[in-house]
């Protein structure tokens, strides 16, 4: 049997002291051209001025999915040296 400890995208409630109601929050990955992809928290929260921010006083930050990153990155890792191989 195959554990998959991270489903892409897979939501969680976090309580917000910014807004002061729960919300909905999950793990990303950014994509960019110009950059090289990382790991960012996006909140369902579109109105908040901090949403894309994971900078305070936004309370949101990777470290909150360290368990998700550590296996997602094992399972990329698993896979590159398979394909070398």
């Amino acid at each position: 049997m195959r554990e998959n400890p991270m489903r892409r995208g897979q939501a969680r409630e976090f309580w917000c002291e910014v807004v002061s109601e729960a919300v909905s929050i999950r793990l990303k990955r950014s994509v960019g051209l110009s950059q090289p992809s990382a790991y960012f928290v996006q909140c369902n929260q579109a109105d908040c001025q901090y949403v894309d921010a994971n900078k305070p006083p936004c309370p949101l930050h990777v470290g909150m999915f360290d368990d998700e990153i550590k296996a997602a990155d094992a399972v990329r890792a698993a896979r590159l040296s398979g394909a070398a191989g």
